[in-house]
């Protein structure tokens, strides 16, 4: 099924249909995630993502359904993120190897990816990852459940602003995260970012027939954004453990090197991020929605004026 609204149809009925096949999915990589961890959990939490996405979109046209959706699948999408986390800093020590492969030559970063695979195994292994798949599963199950409630506007003018509230919200927390980024450069701020560029992805997805600009190289620009700030967050989750208490990744003389390629990986991937989002989220967010707006009004009230004329 695609993950796409099609304007010749009601939205209620489209974004049933969307979120049935969403969670349905979710619902599969975690069965999968049993005997493959690494592969289904990640696929999952991006299926959560996917639906999270949507509701934030049509949030204004039925906002108690789709705020008490929301924070359901946060909830599932948190019982999963610790393995999800641990497979992820792996592919950083992995990454940074690849971008440095001077300084790492020799076996530098061996000591600490071997006990991040540890790490790993011990997560993957214990009976901890079993319930969390089956609470996972049973809260999927009673969301899809839950879908029949939704009811949104299905006339034209309504729904494509039901429709540009929704990518505007998102442009606009994009633009809030970028300009603190800037100012401040904190972790969370980078987080706040990345989330808002990979809800925009999926509403460039969402939106692919109603969206007014061209579309393709906007949604190639807004993934490679996205990869770059899942980097920087795996960065910043690196530099935390490694400021733990109680020296998890191991002594000072092993992660000496781990420290300095992980502070030139973040100058670097900061840098970009900041010039890259700066490009996609420096327009106005009013102004872009209201095109989308004028846009949607006519496509989505197309199919009604043919069904009149014939």
């Amino acid at each position: 099924m695609s993950f796409r609204i099609d304007p010749r149809l009601p939205l209620t009925g489209e974004v049933r249909r969307i979120l049935a096949d969403e969670i349905g999915k979710a619902i599969g990589h975690l069965e999968a995630a049993r005997e493959k961890p690494e592969q289904g959990l990640h696929k999952c939490r991006k299926r959560l993502k996917s639906v999270r996405a949507l509701l934030r979109l049509v949030r204004s046209g039925d906002e108690p359904f789709c705020q008490t959706e929301n924070e359901c699948y946060k909830q599932v999408s948190a019982l999963l993120a610790g393995p999800r986390e641990a497979t992820a800093l792996i592919e950083t020590v992995d990454r940074l190897a690849d971008a440095f492969p001077e300084q790492s030559a020799g076996g530098g970063l061996d000591a600490v990816r071997e006990r991040l695979v540890l790490r790993q195994h011990e997560l993957h292994a214990g009976p901890g990852l079993d319930a969390a798949i089956n609470a996972a599963i049973a809260a999927c199950h009673e969301g899809l459940e839950r879908i029949d409630r939704l009811a949104l506007p299905d006339q034209p003018e309504q729904a494509a602003d039901i429709l540009a509230e929704g990518a505007r919200a998102t442009l606009r927390r994009a633009k809030k995260a970028l300009d603190k980024a800037d100012a401040r450069g904190e972790a969370d701020d980078f987080h706040d970012l990345r989330k808002a560029a990979k809800t925009h992805s999926m509403h460039l997805s969402l939106l692919g027939r109603l969206w007014p600009t061209p579309i393709k190289a906007r949604r190639k620009a807004v993934d490679k954004l996205g990869e770059q700030l899942g980097e920087l967050h795996d960065v910043f989750v690196m530099r935390a453990l490694l400021d733990a208490e109680g020296e998890p990744l191991g002594p000072v003389e092993e992660t000496k090197l781990l420290r300095k390629l992980l502070k030139r990986s973040e100058k670097s991937l900061t840098k970009a991020c900041l010039a890259d989002a700066a490009e996609l989220f420096g327009d106005s967010p009013k102004r872009s929605a209201k095109r989308l707006a004028r846009k949607a009004r006519g496509d989505l009230a197309a199919p009604q004026e043919e069904a009149k004329a014939a």
